[in-house]
């Protein structure tokens, strides 16, 4: 079963049909702990604002259950601010603490000459380190972001794409069955379908 979070975020409608057009039939929506048995897969997806993100995350009573089921070893994928809920803290309106899964912390785009804030569009992806999420992608894969803030990873070795919008940043992760894109795969025609079935397709052992 492929557990789906459900806290409002809206893009979920967008990430469902996504699933659905690549064939998966088995969907949770989750929007308590005990949906979460018997998961064999979790995604996480999500726009908005970082600490009320969290905030409904913690209302629904999720934030333990979904640390407890990634330190189980069920393999996770983070979208947007799916991927920025895995870091420890962010700045956004605010401190706020995250689920803290990876080392990190998510921060703000500085205004730049040339590059506005939010960063909307497309960019190409640059692959920094090996991982099953990037399987069949070239090096001329182009993914949709819409976002304001960025993830800044402690460890460089959890980084496994950026992209460069007047500085690099980081745009997907992995350790081991943690995963993280701060793109829309959704909205990311062939390359987004190709990480999303690569996800789905993913085995642990």
């Amino acid at each position: 079963m492929l557990a789906v979070i459900d806290y409002g975020a809206g893009n979920l409608r967008s990430v469902l049909h996504a699933l659905h057009a690549l064939g998966v039939a088995d969907i949770c929506l989750v929007h308590q702990p005990d949906e979460l048995r018997g998961a064999d897969k979790i995604i996480l997806p999500g726009v908005g604002a970082f600490g009320a993100g969290m905030l409904k995350l913690r209302e629904q009573g999720l934030i333990q259950p979904l640390r407890d089921a990634v330190n189980a070893g069920i393999p996770y994928l983070g979208i947007c601010l799916g991927m920025q809920f895995l870091f420890e803290t962010s700045d956004e309106m605010g401190d706020h603490e995250g689920l803290g899964l990876l080392p990190g912390r998510v921060t703000r785009f500085d205004d730049l000459p040339g590059h506005k804030v939010p960063h909307m569009g497309w960019n190409n992806l640059q692959q920094t380190h090996p991982s099953p999420l990037l399987n069949k992608l070239s090096a001329e894969s182009y993914a949709y972001f819409v976002h304001s803030y960025y993830c800044v990873p402690t460890n460089p070795d959890d980084v496994i794409l950026t992209v460069d919008y007047g500085i690099p940043f980081t745009a997907g992760v992995a350790r081991r069955h943690l995963f993280g894109v701060q793109f829309h795969p959704e909205k990311s025609q062939r390359t987004g379908l190709q990480i999303l079935t690569n996800f789905l397709e993913y085995n642990p052992s």
